[in-house]
C-alpha cells in the first residue's frame, strides 16, 4: 500500500507513506485560508501563520525557531486561499520532535503583543516587496477582478492599514472559527512504519478537543468578461489572459491540467514558449498556469515583453488558443504530451516533501489519495476530443489585464 491513512478520535485525519532514507517530512494541513476571512479580516490568515512562530505556552519565540534548526532540521509554513500549512523536515530520528513542535505552535501559541507588533513590520516589508514586483502583483489584481465580490478575490497578504489593527484576540477568534479539527490533516513521510507515525500523531494531536466547522464557503458569483489596462510606468508590459475554470473535484481538472502544460508549462517546447520566445524573440517570460480551488479555478497565461511587442504577443497567444479549441491534437502530439506530463509528475514526486504536502492536501479535500500509478493511468486514458472540449469551454471569452 502506497499510503496509510488513519483518523484520531477528535477528527484529525492522518496519512503516512514509508520510504527509504534518513530524512523525514511532516506537516499539519489546515483547511483555512484567506478565503475564510470576513471582509474586515483580510490578511488575517497570513498574519496568523506568522504569529504561530512567536511563542507558545511552552516556548519563547527564539526557542520555537531554534528547536529543529539546532538539530539541522527546518520548520516553515505557508498560507494559500484555502489552506494554511505548517511543515517540518528533520532526520528520521527527530520526527517525533518535529510533530510535537507543530502541535505546540498550532494549538498552544500565545500570540504575545510585543512579538506581534514586531512581526507586523516584517509583513509590511513583505507587502512592499510584493508591490515592487509587477509580475507577482498582476496575478492578484487579475484574481480580484475575476472573483470580484467574492472571498476568493482579495490579496492573501492584505493591506498594511488593516494589518496594524490585528491583535492576539483577533487571531484567537479567527482560529477558533476556522481551525477546526475536522479540517486538519497530519501528513508524514519517512523511513518508519505507519503504526509509528500514527502513534506519534496520537501522542501530540489527539488531546485537542473535537471541533467542527460551523460555516460553508460561499460559491463565487458570476462575473463579467473584462479587458483592463493599468498604467504602472513599468519598463515592460505585463499581461495576463485568463478565465475561471473547473474546481478541484471536477472531471475536467486533469484534461485542463494537461492542456495548460501543453500550452505554457515549464518545458522549453511548450507551445507559447516556442512561438513567442524561440521563433519570434518577443518575450523572455511566458507561462500558463491552472489553479484549482474547491468549487472553481483559474487559468492564467502570463507574459512580459517590450511595450512595442505586447500586441503581437497577444495575437500569437490567441492564435494558439484558437487552435486548441478547434483542431484536436494528432495521435502523435497527444502521445508525446502525455509522456512529457507523466514524466514531469514522476520527477516531482521524487521530492518526498512535495509528495507529502500533496498527499495531505488531497486527503483534506477528497478524503482519499490516488497513487501515482492511478494518476498516470488517468492521464493515459485522456483523449484528444476531451482536450478540445475543455479548451472550447475554458479558452473561449478570455479576460485580459495589462500593466504598462
Amino acid at each position: 500500500m502506497e499510503f496509510f491513512t488513519y483518523r484520531l478520535p477528535n477528527g484529525i485525519r492522518g496519512i503516512h507513506r514509508q520510504v527509504k532514507g534518513s530524512v523525514a517530512h511532516c506537516a499539519l494541513v489546515i483547511g483555512a485560508g484567506s478565503r475564510d476571512e470576513h471582509p474586515d479580516q483580510y490578511g488575517l490568515a497570513h498574519f496568523t501563520e506568522h504569529a504561530f512562530f512567536k511563542g507558545t505556552e511552552h516556548r519563547r519565540a527564539w526557542q520555537v525557531n531554534c528547536r529543529l534548526e539546532n538539530l539541522g532540521g527546518e520548520l516553515n509554513a505557508f498560507t494559500t486561499k484555502e489552506d494554511t500549512t505548517i511543515h517540518a523536515t528533520t532526520l528520521r530520528g527527530d520526527f517525533a520532535k518535529a510533530a510535537e513542535l507543530i502541535a505546540d505552535i498550532a494549538f498552544h501559541s500565545t500570540f504575545p503583543d510585543r512579538e506581534l507588533e514586531r512581526e507586523k513590520e516584517v509583513i509590511a516589508d513583505e507587502i512592499n516587496t510584493y508591490k515592487d514586483s509587477p509580475a507577482d502583483m498582476i496575478y492578484d489584481t487579475f484574481e480580484d477582478l475575476l472573483f470580484a465580490d467574492s472571498e476568493l478575490g482579495h490579496n492573501i497578504l492584505g493591506r498594511k492599514a488593516s494589518l496594524m489593527r490585528y491583535d492576539g484576540d483577533a487571531i484567537r477568534a479567527f482560529t477558533a472559527r476556522t481551525h477546526t479539527t475536522d479540517q486538519m490533516v497530519f501528513s508524514s513521510i519517512g523511513n518508519f512504519s505507519a503504526k509509528a507515525a500514527e502513534g506519534v500523531a496520537a501522542r501530540y494531536f489527539a488531546d485537542r478537543p473535537a471541533t467542527v466547522r460551523g460555516f460553508e464557503r460561499a460559491a463565487p458569483s458570476t462575473y463579467a468578461l473584462f479587458e483592463k489596462t493599468v498604467v504602472k510606468h513599468t519598463h515592460q508590459t505585463h499581461c495576463i489572459i485568463g478565465n475561471r475554470a473547473c474546481g478541484i473535484g471536477e472531471e475536467q481538472r486533469l484534461p485542463l491540467a494537461l492542456l495548460t502544460n501543453i500550452l505554457g508549462g515549464p518545458s522549453a517546447n511548450s507551445l507559447l514558449n516556442v512561438v513567442l520566445r524561440e521563433k519570434n524573440g518577443l518575450s523572455y517570460n511566458i507561462e500558463a498556469n491552472y489553479t484549482p480551488y474547491g468549487d472553481t479555478g483559474i487559468v492564467a497565461i502570463y507574459f512580459s515583453s517590450d511595450h512595442s511587442n505586447a500586441d503581437q504577443c497577444i495575437g500569437l497567444i490567441e492564435s494558439q488558443l484558437q487552435k486548441l479549441r478547434t483542431a484536436p491534437l494528432t495521435a502523435r502530439q497527444l502521445s508525446m504530451a502525455k509522456k512529457q506530463f507523466i514524466a514531469q509528475l514522476a520527477i516531482s514526486s521524487e521530492s518526498n516533501e512535495s509528495y507529502m504536502l500533496g498527499a495531505g492536501k488531497s486527503l483534506l479535500i477528497h478524503d482519499d489519495v490516488d497513487t501515482m500509478e492511478q494518476v498516470y493511468a488517468k492521464v493515459r486514458d485522456l483523449t484528444a476530443a476531451q482536450l478540445t472540449e475543455v479548451a472550447e469551454t475554458v479558452f473561449s471569452n478570455m479576460s485580459r489585464l495589462i500593466y504598462k
